[in-house]
């Protein structure tokens, strides 16, 4: 499964950043699955991850890579979702974010499960929320600090599209989406862990 991962992403990689809108968003949009990929090779002998962990780490990537290419804010299915439901922005960064807290609460889950050795439970839910949570803070706060530093051209990589409350947005749909992977998916990765 990591091969098929790595290859896709391989694919996704070269297509993105083929022509990309801006070159250094690209970059740093796509710098969390370079990251990954590099830790996914090196842990997989020792820990491999669930299927439904490396299935949604590669949809996420995928995800990150075609707001790489077009820049958050001018993705094109955006614009057709934008048009479809009559809002005043294009919403694929609110997808972004929404994968931001979805794919990490199950990668979280299952690092607290199988290396923290807690117990599915109410205790569980609560700390990979507020871990979701705290990553979306702190990738806010990385955002913040490439505003400062990139000046006029951080408008492409932050992707507020004149939202004053983009930020708190982001935050937002974080947590609802890994709200939404504990409800939808818990007892399929349960049952993926207990094989393992």
């Amino acid at each position: 499964m990591l091969l098929a991962l790595t290859l896709v992403w391989l694919a996704g990689l070269a297509v993105s950043g083929w022509q990309p809108f801006d070159r250094a968003t690209w970059v740093m949009e796509v710098a969390p699955a370079l990251i990954a990929l590099p830790l996914l090779w090196v842990t997989a002998g020792r820990f491999p991850l669930t299927r439904l962990a490396l299935a949604l780490i590669a949809v996420h990537g995928l995800v990150l890579m075609l707001g790489g290419a077009y820049t958050y804010a001018r993705v094109p299915i955006g614009f057709a979702a934008q048009d479809l439901l009559g809002l005043a922005r294009n919403p694929y960064d609110r997808l972004g974010h929404f994968m931001q807290g979805f794919v990490p609460a199950i990668v979280l889950r299952e690092l607290l499960i199988r290396l923290g050795g807690l117990r599915p439970g109410k205790l569980l839910m609560v700390l990979v929320l507020a871990c979701c949570l705290a990553v979306s803070a702190t990738y806010e706060l990385i955002e913040f600090g490439a505003a400062q530093t990139m000046g006029q051209g951080a408008e492409a990589f932050l992707g507020t599209q004149g939202d004053m409350w983009d930020t708190q947005w982001d935050m937002l749909m974080c947590l609802i989406g890994a709200a939404c992977a504990l409800v939808l998916l818990t007892r399929v990765h349960d049952q993926q862990i207990g094989a393992l």
